[in-house]
């Protein structure tokens, strides 16, 4: 008798608390390719200015205009579900370890101060479009 009481608590504990599960974030891979694309192609762009002795602001907003170019031009339906931060982060990570080193942008820190200073430039430089839409 006892164990049958057992078993029912233990079952009613289930019933009202159940396992927690894991749960992956599963992205499309053709997402990432092109957040991959589209951050190769800025940090290529902004390390190839500032190595041609542009300003920061000046290799900043040329970078922006030519990659919103290609991107605005882009049939890709998945340009959609890219999000601004994480492109951000993205290409802020890229530039940094492209071409930071010439310019005293290194590590955790570079990368925050360029993601700040990149989406600052953008919404100044491209107020009514949206990056990666």
């Amino acid at each position: 008798m006892l164990n049958l009481f057992l078993a029912l608590f233990f079952f009613i504990i289930y019933l009202l608390n159940p396992l927690v599960g894991l749960a992956f974030d599963m992205s499309d891979p053709s997402v990432s390719l092109l957040q991959n694309r589209i951050s190769n192609n800025f940090s290529r762009k902004y390390c190839k200015d500032i190595q041609n002795g542009f300003s920061k602001d000046e290799a900043m907003k040329s970078a922006i205009v030519k990659t919103e170019n290609i991107i605005s031009f882009s049939y890709n339906p998945q340009k959609k579900w890219i999000e601004k931060d994480d492109l951000a982060n993205q290409i802020s990570m890229q530039v940094v370890n492209e071409c930071g080193w010439s310019f005293g942008l290194i590590g955790k820190e570079g990368i925050d101060y360029f993601k700040s200073y990149f989406l600052e430039i953008y919404e100044k430089t491209t107020p009514d479009k949206n990056f990666s839409r």
